[in-house]
């Protein structure tokens, strides 16, 4: 019973978690906006989601663990993110003399329609919850 519903909610808390560590990054970036030589950075969401579901489906049965840390002697790369995500540079859009790569327009634009998904997911697991509990209730 607690697998299926791991596996109802599982696409929505990947993608919640993606998200909050993606808002992560681009809150980086603004607060790097005028660090000479700062790269920009970001993630291919649609491509680390894809990801994430792959490796969070475990067979059944089998105990998976949660968080890179869980396993012995995995290491931390600066550019991963703790479920393996790849995180990438951002192009350069306009270049600056110091070699900052952050321009504050795109930054600000992402942040704000990643802030906007994050608030969609949200919404999507309560309803998910409320489904599940007038399920459980019997639609009282």
């Amino acid at each position: 019973m607690i697998g299926k519903l791991d596996d109802y909610l599982r696409f929505n808390e990947a993608a919640l978690s993606l998200r909050s560590q993606r808002q992560q990054i681009l809150a980086s970036n603004i607060a790097n906006a005028d660090t000479p030589n700062y790269k920009a950075r970001d993630i291919d969401f649609a491509s680390a989601l894809q990801g994430v579901m792959a490796r969070t489906a475990p067979p059944a049965g089998v105990l998976a663990a949660t968080a890179a840390a869980h396993v012995k002697g995995a290491a931390q790369n600066a550019d991963m993110l703790p479920d393996g995500t790849q995180v990438q540079y951002r192009g350069v859009v306009q270049g600056a003399v110091d070699g900052n790569t952050v321009d504050m327009d795109v930054e600000r634009n992402q942040f704000a329609d990643n802030a906007i998904r994050y608030e969609a997911g949200i919404t999507m697991i309560n309803h998910q919850i409320r489904s599940l509990m007038a399920a459980i209730q019997g639609g009282q």
